[in-house]
C-alpha cells in the first residue's frame, strides 16, 4: 500500500514538473493541451462597452451622449478650450452633467453633445468639473451658453504640447474644427505640471515649451487670454509621484513667471494651495470637494477677468 502511494505521489511530482517544464518552454504536450482546450471552451470575446477610443487612448465616442445641433456663438458665450494632464482630464471623482440642456455643449469633431461625465476629447471615463463650471458660469448670469472643449491627456508632460511634440498636432486640430464650427475660443484652460514635476523638468525648459504651445495658439488666430494652473502636486508612487509636495518647486516657478510674462498669459487657479487632502480621493485626482472648490475658483477668475474687461 505504501509502495502504491509512493509510486503515485512520485508519478504526480513529475507529471507537476513535466507540466511546468512544458509550459515555460512551449514543448509537448502543453501546445497540444491548451489547444484542446480552446476547442472545448473557447475564450470568451471582449465584452461589449459604450466607449471608443483612439490611438492615444482619447474617448472619441459615448453611445449615452445626446447629440444635438451646435450652438451659435454670441457675444455671451463661454467657448472653453480645455488642456492638461490628467486634473483636467475625465479623471475626477464626481461626474457632472448640463444643468441647462443643449445651453452646455461638449463640442468635438465638428459635432456637439449635450455635456455630461465624462466628456470626449480627453482621456479616461471618470468624472471632470468643467460641467459643473459651465453651470456655474449660467446660473451666475455671467454666460448664456458655454462650449466646452476638452483635450487632456493623463500623464502627458508640457514636452508633448509644444511644437514638435506629439499632441501639437492634435491640438492644431482641434483648433481647426472649433473654427470650422463657427467658433472662436474665448478662453484657453491650462491643467498640468505634476507629471515634469516627478520627471524633473527644469523651470526653464518648462516656460520654453510652454511657450512653443502658446505661440501654436496664436499662428492659428487663437487670441484668447491662456489661463496658466499653479499645478504640481500629484502624491504617491502609486500615482507616479511622490511621499510629500514641496510647494516651491521648479513647476510653480515656471508656472508662476509665465503668468506674469504677457503674451496673454494669466494666472489661473492655484489648486495646489486650494485643495487639501480630502479634496483628492486618490492624493492626487479631484473629488467632489474638489470639484466644487476648483470650479468656484474658475468662475471667480472669469468673472473678475470678464468685469475687467468691461470696465476698459
Amino acid at each position: 500500500m505504501r509502495k502504491t502511494m509512493a509510486a503515485g505521489l512520485a508519478a504526480l511530482i513529475a507529471f507537476y514538473v513535466l507540466g511546468g517544464m512544458s509550459a515555460r518552454h512551449e514543448i509537448f504536450p502543453w501546445p497540444q493541451l491548451s489547444a484542446l482546450k480552446k476547442m472545448i471552451s473557447p475564450e470568451k470575446a471582449a465584452a461589449s462597452s459604450r466607449y471608443t477610443f483612439d490611438d492615444k487612448e482619447r474617448l472619441i465616442a459615448d453611445e449615452s451622449k445626446t447629440a444635438v445641433t451646435c450652438p451659435t456663438q454670441t457675444d455671451r458665450t463661454a467657448v472653453l478650450l480645455i488642456l492638461g494632464q490628467s486634473n483636467a482630464a475625465n479623471y475626477g471623482g464626481q461626474r457632472h452633467r448640463s444643468d441647462y440642456g443643449a445651453r452646455i455643449v461638449n463640442a468635438f469633431d465638428k459635432r456637439c453633445f449635450i455635456a455630461a461625465s465624462p466628456l470626449l476629447g480627453s482621456t479616461n471615463t471618470k468624472g471632470e468639473y468643467w460641467t459643473l463650471l459651465a453651470n456655474k458660469l449660467i446660473g451666475s448670469g455671467q454666460n448664456d451658453s458655454v462650449i466646452l472643449a476638452p483635450l487632456a491627456y493623463g500623464g502627458s508632460e508640457v514636452a508633448r504640447w509644444a511644437a514638435g511634440g506629439d499632441l501639437n498636432p492634435v491640438l492644431v486640430d482641434t483648433m481647426k474644427q472649433l473654427q470650422d464650427s463657427g467658433y472662436r475660443i474665448t478662453s484657453v484652460l491650462w491643467v498640468q505640471g505634476e507629471a515634469d514635476l516627478v520627471m524633473g523638468t527644469t523651470s526653464e525648459a518648462y516656460q520654453k515649451h510652454f511657450m512653443s504651445m502658446v505661440d501654436t495658439l496664436r499662428q492659428h488666430g487663437v487670441e484668447a487670454p491662456v489661463y496658466i494652473s499653479i499645478a504640481s502636486k500629484c502624491l504617491e508612487p502609486s500615482n507616479g509621484g511622490f511621499k510629500e509636495h514641496i510647494p516651491d518647486n521648479a513647476i510653480v516657478r515656471a508656472q508662476l513667471a509665465l503668468s506674469k510674462s504677457g503674451h496673454g498669459i494669466r494666472e489661473g487657479v492655484n489648486s495646489d494651495a486650494l485643495l487639501d487632502g480630502d479634496d483628492r480621493y486618490d492624493d492626487c485626482h479631484i473629488g467632489g470637494s474638489g470639484a466644487e472648490k476648483v470650479s468656484q475658483a474658475w468662475l471667480n477668475l472669469l468673472r473678475g477677468e470678464s468685469h475687467l474687461e468691461s470696465s476698459r
